[in-house]
């Protein structure tokens, strides 16, 4: 059978151990070919090839569920739930989706994007069976570091105490979270324990002490005790610590032997209540540049597959947003150790992988664990530190009450780093940042601030980490800058809450925030070509917001325009439009921005043309809400 046929994934029952070697040998040609094409996460998926197999050979995917974590990990999930044909669209427009997503396959039991989710969602789902008297079997399978999220502990807490509820949890164990121990001797203790001689010797144990007089019952709890003693004697140092919190442990087992998974994974069905199964896997499996770069190949641009090496760009590329943000802060810290970097578990994403490599000493990695590392930098801030916290702006969402408790009622100096704010492409909706301008806005003691270009990203930096008064927020968008000239050191804090003019007109007055500083130039040049002169302001604050310097000239111009790549709903067109209802400056005003819609996966352009924040469309739909009585149209 070839991968190509397989559009269920119950057409791998009965199939032999080398057939599905076949399949999983196609599985990881097809997803190395497409990412090497397109670009997209490539070690995950690699690593667990058999262990898909492996499990849904085991499984009736009629109803039986699965629930992944990280859903980059799904790949070959994907390819073998009907979605072969189409897997080279991977993550672009109108294509598949880079996750999973509920509305893709019926397949896809729950969405994921973010981490440390699954298990949560999988007792949810185990307890509405069990209420519904339902029997299918429900499995959630975490990894690639999503244990170190909280929420998955909190699951494992809650899962452990319902010794009636069936539920099995696979750990993807690729070095990338824990590495215990792993060989044959604990694959063979791990045998013994749960052996049928194991397991008669512990319960005959039992009956012999409870029948001798006056003996037997005042012992059962003292028995109880050594029977587990017994059994974990076999059990690893991970499975002794899961089997205490109420689980059934199994393993390590290799996760690319499928013999060995699939008689594990026959082996858990048949034990009642939580059980968790240690797969251990290797990350980029089958392709050898990636098992040797783990951290490098987690995802990867189109590049070739003989080399490793990403193809190069047909022209020169202005330096990332991550980049300037990384080697700016990296320079403030060399001269300052009471700066402290703090990620969780993106380091390279955010670049304070360059902070770790030069003054790991002032480096902090907490894991996918987002709470903890805003309330840690709140307790770094109480001790005079000044803590960076830079997470991308959609996971920073999971730790919003701690933003709120932790750090804005104590008004705290801790500095927020949001990368990938705004439109973020590929991604799709679990990854658009999109909402902290609106969610941070609303904060007391809270600093909002965002750059227009890469330079004045260097300088928000300084005045971020020299901004003692309390918390304070910068976003910057995902991408390449625009080139302008940057500057190695002498870089100055920028004034709170003041904004600069960059161009005069008496015809409207555009205000652009961070990344829609420069479209809002396009639309003047644009506009000019039709008789309109606008002023432009770089707004640079959300909060505070330059009154004294927009006031005074939406009153005199009389037609206002907000630029944000942000939802609209809460957000900078808001925060201007309640700034001047509050001055009672009763003048037209014209939101431009993201509408109350998800926005799905799609290069950032052809997002953008969608939602109709290209240049030429912002342009076009200003002459239509205050020149229309101009009947010349705007050129695409």
């Amino acid at each position: 059978m070839h991968l190509s046929e397989i559009t269920h994934p119950n057409q791998l029952h009965g199939l032999s151990i080398r057939q599905l070697q076949q399949i999983a040998r196609q599985i990881r040609e097809k997803h190395l070919q497409t990412i090497a094409a397109s670009g997209g996460h490539l070690g995950p998926g690699l690593g667990v090839v058999e262990l898909t197999l492996a499990l849904y050979q085991t499984l009736d995917l009629d109803r039986d569920k699965v629930i992944w974590d990280v859903g980059h990990q799904a790949y070959p999930h994907k390819l073998i739930t009907g979605r072969y044909s189409e897997f080279h669209t991977l993550r672009q427009k109108d294509g598949v989706a880079g996750y999973l997503k509920r509305c893709e396959s019926k397949f896809d039991h729950f969405g994921a994007g973010h981490a440390s989710t699954s298990i949560s969602a999988a007792l949810g789902m185990a307890l509405a069976r069990d209420l519904k008297g339902d029997k299918f079997k429900v499995a959630a399978i975490i990894g690639d570091g999503a244990l170190t999220g909280g929420m998955a502990l909190e699951a494992i807490n809650h899962a452990g105490h319902l010794p009636k509820t069936n539920l099995l949890v696979i750990l993807n164990d690729n070095e990338m979270s824990i590495s215990p121990n792993v060989g044959a001797i604990s694959r063979y203790l791990n045998k013994m324990r749960l052996s049928a001689p194991v397991q008669f010797l512990a319960d005959n144990l039992e009956e012999q002490v409870k029948h001798i007089p006056f003996v037997g019952e005042s012992l059962t709890p003292e028995l109880h005790r050594l029977k587990g003693g017994m059994k974990r004697l076999a059990v690893s140092k991970v499975g002794a610590i899961i089997e205490e919190l109420g689980f059934t442990y199994l393993g390590p087992v290799d996760g690319h032997n499928l013999a060995e998974l699939i008689a594990t994974f026959e082996q858990a069905h048949h034990i009642q209540g939580p059980v968790l199964v240690h797969v251990a896997t290797v990350k980029g499996k089958g392709y050898e540049i990636a098992e040797k770069d783990q951290v490098g190949y987690h995802a990867q641009s189109p590049f070739d597959l003989t080399t490793g090496k990403a193809i190069p760009s047909s022209k020169p590329k202005p330096p990332g947003y991550s980049k300037v943000f990384a080697h700016t802060l990296v320079k403030l810290a060399e001269n300052n150790p009471k700066i402290i970097g703090i990620t969780a578990a993106m380091a390279t994403g955010t670049g304070l992988d360059k902070l770790a490599s030069k003054l790991p000493k002032q480096y902090i990695d907490v894991g996918i664990a987002e709470q903890h590392a805003v309330t840690l930098g709140a307790g770094l801030a109480c001790e005079g530190m000044r803590p960076v916290v830079a997470i991308y702006s959609t996971f920073l969402q999971r730790a919003y009450d701690q933003i709120v408790h932790d750090v804005c009622i104590q008004n705290l100096p801790v500095f927020f780093c949001m990368d990938r704010a705004g439109i973020v492409g590929s991604d799709g909706p679990t990854h658009q940042g999109m909402y902290d301008i609106a969610y941070l806005r609303c904060l007391p003691n809270m600093v909002l601030m965002a750059p227009k270009d890469e330079a004045e990203l260097q300088q928000m930096v300084v005045t971020g980490v020299n901004y003692t008064d309390g918390p304070i927020a910068m976003r910057y968008p995902r991408g390449n800058g625009y080139g302008v000239p940057l500057m190695e050191e002498g870089w100055e804090s920028l004034p709170i809450g003041k904004g600069e003019i960059l161009r005069h007109g008496d015809d409207l007055l555009l205000i652009g925030f961070g990344a829609m500083v420069h479209p809002a130039m396009q639309v003047a040049e644009i506009l000019r070509e039709h008789g309109i002169e606008a002023t432009v302001i770089n707004a640079r604050f959300a909060k505070p917001l330059d009154t004294e310097l927009i006031l005074p000239l939406a009153q005199q111009i009389g037609r206002v325009v907000t630029l944000e790549e942000g939802c609209l709903m809460g957000g900078f067109g808001s925060a201007v439009a309640e700034a001047l209802l509050d001055a009672n400056v009763v003048v037209p005003v014209k939101r431009i921005g993201i509408p109350d819609t998800l926005v799905d996966h799609a290069e950032p352009n052809e997002s953008k043309a969608d939602l109709s924040l290209t240049s030429p469309q912002i342009a076009e739909t200003v002459r239509q809400a205050f020149f229309s009585q101009q009947l010349s149209s705007v050129g695409s």
